[in-house]
């Protein structure tokens, strides 16, 4: 079975980001060979309203037997009110709680992020999964593309 791997903003626009390139572009290509599954939501895609075109075309690089779209529902807007009432993260950013979260119900095996402050930080994951554990699901993996390469 083909890892699914949830990719937020960060890791599209790390395609075109001097420092993250090298492993975002790395990450696409194993999605591109179908390696790998991208997943992403219905939130990375609102986020990448406002990013340059030529960033939001950047998805359509990846064969759509490789790439799942999947939509936040009432269940991860729960969740992601949960981790900010535990103090995982501040409601000024929601939407990194929201990615979490619907990494989480949809039970993909990794959520790539190089989003260090909010999403891929020891203390957060931590604090985020004990959110999971309390209300029964499973301990999420977040990482960078860096560390998902092999």
């Amino acid at each position: 079975m083909k890892q699914k791997v949830y990719i937020d903003t960060s890791v599209i626009g790390g395609c075109f980001d001097k420092e993250f390139k090298e492993w975002s572009d790395k990450l696409f290509h194993e999605f591109i060979k179908g390696n790998m599954i991208a997943i992403i939501s219905d939130v990375t895609l609102d986020e990448l309203e406002n990013a340059p075109e030529f960033v939001r075309n950047k998805i359509n690089e990846i064969p759509q037997d490789f790439l799942e779209i999947i939509a936040s529902d009432n269940e991860c807007e729960l969740l992601a009110d949960l981790y900010i009432k535990e103090g995982a993260v501040s409601k000024n950013f929601y939407e990194d709680a929201l990615h979490i979260a619907i990494s989480t119900t949809y039970n993909v095996n990794v959520l790539a992020s190089w989003n260090f402050k909010h999403i891929v930080n020891l203390n957060r994951i931590r604090l985020y999964n004990a959110v999971n554990i309390k209300n029964g699901y499973s301990v999420l993996e977040i990482r960078s593309p860096r560390e998902i390469i092999k």
